[in-house]
C-alpha cells in the first residue's frame, strides 16, 4: 500500500463522497487541554466513513464482476454504504449481518435495495456464511476492511485532515479490524512523517491489541461500540499497523457512553458508539495530548434512537443530575405529598415515585419510598439529601449498592 494508492482513490471517489468538514472544537479543546480537530465522518450520506472504501472497492471491479454482483458482511455501515453506491452503480447487492445489528442499520441497508439476510451471531459467523453465498452464486465478496482497495478508500480521510491542518500532532483513529487506521496511516506517514497515531478500541474487543502482542483473542460479548466489535483484524491491516501505529488505547464501555453525550451536549452531532471511541481516549489520557494539535475521526452517527437516549440519560446519572433516592416513610395519609413539596421547594425535579411496601426492610407502618429525582447538579442533589435529612427522613442514594449519605 503506496500514498499513491490513496491518492488514486481519492480522485476516484470524490464526486460521489465530497470532503466532510475537519473544525476545531474550542470547548472540547478546552475541555481536554488539546487542539483538538474533528472529522465529521457521521455526515457522509450513509453516516459513516464506509463509503470510501465502498466505492473506491465497487469503482475496481470489472464489467463481468458487476454484473455478477457483490456480497458483503458488515454490522451495519459497510453494508449501508456497499448497498448505497451498489444500487448508484447498477450492481445488485446482497448483505449479511449478524442477527444483533441495530434495526436502524438494518432497515437503512433494505431502504438501499440490498438483499439482507440476518445470520450469526458476530461479524465471524457471519462473514463464513457471506463466503458460502458468494461461491455458490458467483459474487464478488466485498471485505469490510481486508482488502487493498477498501483500505485505500478509507485513507483518504488522513488527505482531507492534512490537507486541511498540515501540522497536526496526532491522528487518534477508532479501531475494529484496522481497515480506516491503515489506510489513514499509510497516507499520514508519507506525508507528515513525524506525526503520531493512535488508534482505539473498545476495551470489550481488543483485537488489535491482543494480535500485537501474540495473544489470543480475547473479546467479550456486548459492547456499544458494535461497529468495532471485530475479534480479529485483517491480514493485510495488521502488518501495517504494527509497522506504522504509535500505541494503541483501549477505553471503557462508561467512556464511550460519555463521549457519545458530549458530542450532543458540545458539538450537536449523533455518534455511534464506534465513532466516539477516539474522543473517549483523548479524554481518557488527557496528559498525553495537552498543547498538542489533535485530529480526531468521528468515524459514524448510526446509532439506535432508543439506545441513543438511554445513554443521554445515564449520562445524567453519571454526571449527579439524576439520582434514585430511597426515603422511609410514614404509610399515612399526607406524607408522600410533604415529601414531594420539600423536593419540589428545593428545586428537584420527581421524574418517578414507587412505593415498596412488601418488600421494604421498615417496619409495617412504614414503607421505603424509592424517588428518581432531577437536579441542576451534584451539589444541588446533595443540598436536596440534606434537606430531607434535616427533616427528619432517612435518606439513601441509590447507586447499584445501597450508599448511606
Amino acid at each position: 500500500m503506496m500514498l499513491a494508492d490513496i491518492k488514486a482513490a481519492s480522485a476516484a471517489i470524490r464526486e460521489a463522497v465530497p470532503p466532510t468538514p475537519f473544525h476545531h472544537s474550542v470547548t472540547l479543546s478546552a475541555l481536554t487541554g488539546a487542539q483538538l480537530y474533528i472529522k465529521f465522518e457521521n455526515l457522509q450520506f450513509t453516516a459513516s466513513f464506509k463509503e470510501r472504501g465502498a466505492l473506491n472497492k465497487l469503482l475496481s471491479l470489472t464489467g463481468d464482476e458487476r454484473v455478477a454482483g457483490v456480497i458483503a458482511m458488515s454490522a451495519g455501515n459497510h453494508a449501508q454504504a456497499v448497498a448505497y453506491h451498489a444500487r448508484r452503480l447498477g450492481i445488485a447487492a446482497t448483505i449479511v449481518m449478524p442477527r444483533d445489528t441495530p434495526e436502524v442499520k438494518v432497515a437503512a441497508t433494505r431502504a438501499h435495495g440490498a438483499d439482507v439476510r440476518l445470520v450469526g451471531e458476530g461479524l465471524s459467523e457471519a462473514a463464513v456464511h457471506a463466503r458460502e453465498l458468494a461461491g455458490q452464486h458467483g459474487l464478488v465478496f466485498v471485505h469490510p476492511y481486508d482488502d487493498a482497495a477498501i483500505i485505500a478508500g478509507q485513507g483518504t480521510v488522513a488527505l482531507e485532515m492534512l490537507a486541511a491542518q498540515p501540522d497536526l500532532d496526532v491522528l487518534v483513529v477508532p479501531m475494529g479490524g484496522g481497515g480506516l487506521i491503515a489506510g489513514m496511516a499509510v497516507a499520514a506517514k508519507a506525508l507528515s512523517p513525524g506525526i503520531e497515531i493512535i488508534g482505539v478500541e473498545a476495551e470489550r474487543y481488543p483485537s488489535i491489541r491482543d494480535a500485537l502482542a501474540g495473544n489470543p483473542p480475547s473479546s467479550m460479548a456486548g459492547t456499544i461500540a458494535e461497529g468495532i466489535a471485530v475479534k480479529q483484524p485483517g491480514a493485510l491491516t495488521l502488518p501495517i499497523i504494527r509497522a506504522l501505529v504509535d500505541d494503541v488505547m483501549l477505553v471503557s464501555e462508561v467512556q464511550i457512553e460519555q463521549a457519545i453525550a458530549l458530542y450532543i451536549a458540545i458539538e450537536k452531532t449523533v455518534a455511534e458508539g464506534a465513532g466516539a471511541v477516539s474522543l473517549a481516549g483523548v479524554l481518557a489520557r488527557k496528559a498525553h495530548f495537552e498543547g498538542r494539535k489533535v485530529g480526531v475521526v468521528l468515524s459514524g452517527g448510526n446509532i439506535d434512537t432508543r439506545l441513543l437516549a438511554s445513554v443521554l440519560m445515564r449520562d445524567l446519572v453519571h454526571q449527579g443530575r439524576i439520582a434514585r433516592l430511597r426515603i422511609d416513610i410514614s404509610d399515612r395519609p399526607g406524607v408522600l405529598a410533604a415529601v414531594a413539596g420539600a423536593i419540589g421547594d428545593a428545586g428537584g425535579n420527581i421524574l418517578e415515585v414507587q412505593h415498596n411496601r412488601i418488600f421494604s426492610h421498615t417496619q409495617a407502618k412504614d414503607t421505603d419510598l424509592e424517588v428518581v429525582i432531577e437536579a441542576r447538579d451534584p451539589g444541588h442533589l446533595r443540598s436536596i439529601v440534606e434537606m430531607l435529612a434535616g427533616k427528619g427522613f432517612r435518606v439513601r442514594l441509590l447507586d447499584g449498592d445501597e450508599t448511606a449519605l
